[in-house]
C-alpha cells in the first residue's frame, strides 16, 4: 500500500478543521441522517462523514462501520483530499497498488470507494463524504451528482455549527462583561451613597450654624447643593434597584394584594393631599412578591411625583384572566408626550418633565419596572394624555 501524502498547506488546513470543533464530538442526528440516506439511496453498506486530523481519520458519522476513527496513513480519504477531481473513486481497491494490501481492504472488505472532499468556503479540504462497498461497482452520473451535492450540504451543516459556536461564545463573553459592569455599577453606587448623605447633612449643618453669616445668595447655593445631592442620590438608588432587580429570583409566595398595596402606601410616607383607590375585588396572589412590590413602588411613586394637581388621584385595578393577572394604575398627573411614549421604558430615557420638587427623572425606574414585569411573565404598556394623566397597563403570569 501507499500512504497518502499531506497537502502543502497542511498546517492551515488543520487549523481550518479545528475551527469547527467537531473532532472527538459525539454522533449527531443531522449528520447521521445524511449517511443513512446515502446508504439507502445507493444500496451500499457503508457511508461515512470524515474529518482528517493530523494523524487519524475521525468519523463524525459512520453508517455500517463499528468504529469512529482510523489511522490517517491507512485512510482512503487521505488520498481523496489530494485529488483535484470533484469525486475520488476506486472501483476495485484490490487492483490498485495504493490499497491492495491495506488492512482496511483485507479486514473490512473495503473493495469499492467513492469520496467527495468537504471543501470549506476558504478552499480547505476538511475531510470527505464517502461510501464503501464490499464488491467492485460503478456509480451512475446521477449518483455522483447526489454525492457531490450532499457533500456541499454537509459543509453547510459544518458552517452552521461553527456560526452557532461563535454566537454562543460571543453571548458568553457579553454575559461576563455585563456581569462585570453590573458589579462595577453596584460597587460604585454603594460607595457613593455615604459621601452623598454626608454632603446633605453637612449642608444642613452649614445653613444652621452660619445662617447669620451667609447672605441670601449663599443660602441659595447651599439649597442648590443639597437638592443636587438628593438628585444624585435618587439616580444612584435607581441604578442599584435596576441592577439588584436581576437578583430577584423566582421565589413564589401567596399573599394578599390589598395588604401589599397598604404596605407600599405606608412605605411611600405620603404627606400631600392624595386619594389612592385600591381594586374593588381583592385578589390572593401567588408570585414573586418582592418583584411585584418593586413594580408598584415605582409606578405609584411616579404617579405621586409627576403630578401638578392640588389633589392627586390614583386608581389601581386588577382583573384575573385565563393565564395572567391584568393591572391598571391610573393617575391625574401631568402625562407623557406622545413622541416619548414608545421609548419611555428604555434605560436612561427621560421625558424631560419636572416633578413636584422641580427635579428631572433619570430614566432608570421604568426600565427596571419593565425588566421585573418580564421576569414575572408579563408585559407593560401605557396610555397617556398631557395635562390629564397616565394609565400603565401590565400583566403578570398566573
Amino acid at each position: 500500500m501507499i500512504a497518502p501524502e499531506k497537502p502543502s498547506n497542511e498546517s492551515a488546513r488543520l487549523a481550518a478543521v479545528y475551527e469547527y470543533k467537531l473532532i472527538d464530538t459525539l454522533p449527531e442526528s443531522d449528520f447521521d441522517n445524511i449517511t443513512s440516506i446515502i446508504a439507502a439511496m445507493f444500496d451500499i453498506p457503508m457511508s461515512l462523514i470524515t474529518l482528517l486530523d493530523a494523524d487519524r481519520n475521525f468519523l463524525k458519522s459512520h453508517f455500517g462501520v463499528p468504529f469512529n476513527e482510523a489511522p490517517r496513513d491507512l485512510s482512503f480519504c487521505g488520498h481523496a483530499i489530494m485529488s483535484e477531481d470533484d469525486i475520488f473513486i476506486i472501483e476495485d481497491s484490490r487492483k490498485d497498488e495504493r490499497f491492495h494490501d491495506n488492512p482496511i481492504v483485507k479486514e473490512h472488505q473495503a473493495i469499492f470507494y467513492a469520496g467527495v472532499p468537504l471543501m470549506n468556503p476558504e478552499g480547505f479540504p476538511l475531510g470527505t463524504l464517502c461510501v464503501f462497498d464490499t464488491k467492485p461497482r460503478q456509480l451512475t452520473a446521477l449518483q455522483k451528482q447526489v454525492l457531490i451535492a450532499m457533500a456541499k450540504q454537509v459543509v453547510n451543516l459544518f458552517e452552521l455549527r461553527k456560526r452557532n459556536n461563535e454566537l454562543r461564545e460571543t453571548k458568553e463573553q457579553l454575559n461576563i462583561q455585563n456581569e462585570n459592569l453590573k458589579h462595577f455599577a453596584g460597587h460604585v453606587s454603594h460607595d457613593m451613597k455615604m459621601p452623598l448623605a454626608n454632603m446633605i447633612v453637612t449642608t444642613d449643618i452649614l445653613k444652621k450654624k452660619y445662617k447669620n453669616v451667609l447672605d441670601a445668595k449663599g443660602i441659595e447655593y447651599l439649597d442648590y447643593l443639597k437638592q443636587s445631592s438628593f438628585t444624585l442620590s435618587d439616580y444612584i438608588s435607581g441604578l442599584l434597584d435596576h441592577y439588584e432587580s436581576d437578583k430577584l429570583g423566582g421565589e413564589l409566595e401567596s399573599f394578599d394584594l390589598n395588604l401589599l398595596l397598604e404596605e407600599i402606601v405606608d412605605l411611600l410616607n405620603i404627606n400631600i393631599d392624595c386619594e389612592i383607590n385600591f381594586p374593588e375585588t381583592n385578589e390572593e396572589l401567588f408570585c414573586n412578591r418582592a418583584a411585584l412590590e418593586q413594580v408598584f413602588l415605582n409606578l405609584i411613586g411616579n404617579s405621586l411625583k409627576y403630578n401638578d394637581k392640588e389633589k392627586i388621584v390614583i386608581t389601581i385595578a386588577c382583573k384575573r384572566g385565563e393565564a395572567h393577572l391584568e393591572f391598571k394604575i391610573s393617575d391625574n398627573g401631568i402625562g407623557i408626550p406622545q413622541d416619548k411614549q414608545k421609548e419611555i421604558f428604555n434605560l436612561f430615557s427621560t421625558v424631560g418633565n419636572l416633578d413636584r420638587n422641580g427635579n428631572r427623572g433619570n430614566g432608570i425606574g421604568l426600565s427596571t419596572v419593565q425588566k421585573l414585569i418580564t421576569k414575572l411573565g408579563g408585559t407593560i404598556s401605557l396610555e397617556s394624555e398631557l395635562g390629564k394623566g397616565t394609565t400603565f397597563n401590565f400583566t403578570i403570569a398566573l
